[in-house]
């Protein structure tokens, strides 16, 4: 028994750590900025090295300013993401169902599309006034159209012969819908939700540096107008982290709940 279990651990490789090799290039360039102002000399009003900015990042976090920062932009961006999810996902059964309803809509669609929500924000001002409406508002703009187009082409993708079972059953249009065209888009329809995931973030945090006085943009700009380099790319590497581990947990997600079917027009 015991030459059997030596015969197996001798056989099974040991466990060894290793080192991502996407963090290869990153770890080299900070490591590069770090000599520039401590061996090199370098002094700027405007840049600081990353051992400060690693400081004042996590002072930021010890006392709460920078997650009560990150608090505010995240709540706005899921808000919006929520009304997004709705409208987008309604508009893109119902226009993925009915060619000719897509085909009439279509001009329309193509001439809001396009428009920024950085746009937007006069507008939005003028209608919801400062906070979290006018965030949320921005980004369930952005966020609709990414939804609706990749939730449009996912009930388009559906199997043929799926709706053809569909009338043979003599399905309604709701038990249609919810039994058989949702169960096949949710793979791709999922995808449609992360990469408006992210895009909620971008807008968020576009919005809160132009013109909304919350979240992580609004004291990211403050910081650079007080001249605080170190804080303001502070904020900077937090922002990157949080949409980094926020796609993180929804591929993670995707591919624990959809498995090989995760797969099927993913977008990394």
């Amino acid at each position: 028994m015991n030459q059997l279990t030596m015969a197996i651990e001798e056989e099974a490789p040991a466990a060894r750590f290793t080192f991502p090799r996407g963090l290869v290039i990153p770890v080299l360039l900070v490591a590069a900025w770090e000599l520039v102002f401590s061996v090199g000399g370098f002094q700027s009003d405007s840049l600081a090295p990353p051992s400060r900015v690693a400081l004042a990042l996590a002072r930021g976090l010890a006392n709460g300013e920078i997650l009560r920062a990150t608090g505010q932009t995240l709540s706005a961006a899921m808000i919006g993401l929520a009304i997004a999810g709705v409208i987008g996902l309604i508009m893109g059964i119902f226009r993925g169902l009915f060619w000719r309803l897509d085909y009439v809509l279509d001009v329309t669609t193509e001439a809001l599309r396009p428009i920024p929500s950085s746009a937007l924000i006069p507008v939005m001002i003028l209608i919801f006034g400062f906070g979290y409406r006018l965030e949320s508002a921005c980004v369930a703009f952005s966020c609709t159209w990414t939804i609706f187009i990749l939730a449009r082409t996912a009930v388009m993708g559906v199997e043929p012969r799926l709706l053809e079972v569909a009338k043979v059953l003599q399905l309604g249009l709701m038990d249609r819908t919810f039994k058989i065209i949702l169960p096949a888009a949710l793979p791709r329809i999922f995808v449609a939700f992360r990469l408006a995931a992210g895009l909620s973030l971008i807008v968020a945090v576009t919005c809160e540096v132009t013109a909304n006085p919350l979240g992580m943009g609004f004291e990211m700009m403050s910081a650079s107008q007080s001249l605080r380099p170190e804080l303001t790319l502070a904020y900077l590497v937090w922002i990157g982290f949080i949409g980094w581990f926020l796609n993180a947990i929804l591929v993670y997600a995707q591919h624990r709940f959809f498995g090989p079917a995760a797969s099927v027009g993913a977008v990394r």
